[in-house]
C-alpha cells in the first residue's frame, strides 16, 4: 500500500494547524491511519538593516524577522480520502506538498 506524505509550511501557524485539523477531520472520516502534524523545526530568517540611510551617526540597526513554520503528515493513499484532500481550501499563505510513496 503507498504512503502519503503531506509538508505543510507558512509564515502563519493558525492557518497552519486549521489545514491540519482539516486534514486530520478527512483521515477520521475516512477511517485510515495518519500519523502527525508533526512539527518540523522552524526556520528563522533573520534581515539586519541600518536605521541611517546615509551611514552617518551612531551605527544603530533594526533586525527583521520571518519565521517558516513546517509541519508533516504521513497517512495511507486511499483514493477517497486523496480526492477529499484535493478539495480542501488552503489559504494564500500556507504551502502544500503532496508525495506518493510506497
Amino acid at each position: 500500500m503507498q504512503k502519503a506524505r503531506i509538508k505543510l509550511s507558512s509564515t502563519d501557524v493558525k492557518k497552519l494547524d486549521e489545514v491540519c485539523e482539516q486534514i486530520s477531520g478527512i483521515a477520521e472520516r475516512v477511517g485510515i491511519k495518519i500519523s502527525g502534524p508533526i512539527p518540523l523545526p522552524t526556520r528563522r530568517i533573520v534581515v539586519p538593516t541600518r536605521k541611517s540611510p546615509d551611514g552617518e551617526g551612531t551605527a544603530t540597526w533594526d533586525r527583521w524577522e520571518l519565521r517558516i513554520h513546517k509541519r508533516l503528515i504521513d497517512m495511507k493513499a486511499d483514493e477517497r480520502a486523496l480526492r477529499q484532500l484535493m478539495r480542501v481550501q488552503v489559504p494564500e499563505e500556507v504551502a502544500i506538498e503532496i508525495e506518493l510513496r510506497s
